[in-house]
């Protein structure tokens, strides 16, 4: 379809997904033409970068940002506090002594 083009995996919620489909199909509706929810989102984001210095924009990509960092650093905490725990767990037992039954 574009001569220059790439392919993009976006994980997206769900309730965004649904928002999106409701302005397709208004978009359908108004334009009497199928709108897909691949030609909505191409717009929304084509629209979206028209508006570099938007506040609004920017707040939310701020948000955004902010939240992914926060979910990595929580699961970088988990992962140390698993690891902690494993290493615990084997470093009690010496290599090569036998388990002692319960």
């Amino acid at each position: 379809m574009f001569e220059d083009e790439t392919r993009v995996l976006m994980i997206l919620p769900r309730e965004l997904v649904d928002r999106t489909r409701v302005l397709a199909g208004r978009s359908t509706t108004t334009m009497k033409l199928p709108v897909s929810l691949q030609i909505v989102v191409r717009a929304l984001i084509e629209e979206g970068l028209k508006r570099p210095g938007d506040s609004a924009l920017l707040a939310n990509i701020g948000r955004r940002a902010v939240t992914v960092r926060r979910n990595r650093a929580e699961g970088r905490r988990r992962a140390a506090a698993l690891g902690a725990r494993i290493g615990r767990a084997t470093r009690a037992r010496p290599a090569g002594s036998p388990r002692r039954s319960a």
